[in-house]
């Protein structure tokens, strides 16, 4: 209704309701989840493979995938406070690009070779675990919000992907800085 008590004019075509979004962040929310379980069950239930060193260039290659994905993360950035709207958006599906290669390379990496030990008497332990944690926690998270937003923003509901991307946006970032740092920290301290 109006001030004068006419009704509103709607926007929408005749007969149509807007669609839900419920449906889609249900199977987004299942997804991840079943990757969630599927990732533990994988690392720490599940034998490795393989105990040589093949494909030992895993952990590299997902520290490099992770470190170009925080790259186009703060380039889609930039581009989106400059209101670049369609370099943004080849920004944003270039750092998707660049998590979902790591995560197949990082699945096969632990099917492979299982899990991976930080030195129990090295250096730097008391500081590698709990950002290890909070990596793992937070990626944890940013996967469905990341899908989430992407979701948002591939049907057009840019209201809705401007308020989760706030959140997405330094999780995800968080997230690819941490996997190259702990790559790094485990590196060195293998020695």
């Amino acid at each position: 209704m109006t001030t004068t008590g006419a009704p509103r004019p709607s926007t929408r075509p005749s007969g149509t309701r807007p669609s839900s979004t419920r449906p889609a962040i249900a199977a987004i929310l299942v997804i991840s989840a079943a990757a969630t379980l599927f990732l533990f069950w994988l690392i720490y239930v599940h034998p490795a493979a393989a105990s040589s060193t093949q494909y030992a260039f895993l952990p590299a290659l997902n520290a490099l995938l992770n470190g170009l994905s925080a790259t186009a993360l703060l380039i889609g950035y930039t581009f989106i406070r400059s209101r670049r709207i369609r370099a943004h958006r080849a920004a944003m599906i270039t750092a998707f690009a660049f998590s979902t290669l790591f995560l197949v390379s990082y699945i096969l990496h632990h099917a492979l070779h299982g899990d991976v030990r930080y030195p129990a008497h090295a250096a730097l332990r008391s500081l590698y675990l709990p950002l290890l944690a909070s990596h793992i926690i937070l990626a944890i998270v940013a996967l469905p919000l990341i899908l989430v937003t992407f979701f948002f923003s591939l049907t057009g509901r840019i209201p809705q992907h401007r308020k989760v991307a706030r959140w997405t946006f330094p999780l995800w970032l968080y997230v690819s800085v941490t996997g190259v740092i702990t790559y790094a920290m485990l590196r060195l301290a293998q020695g």
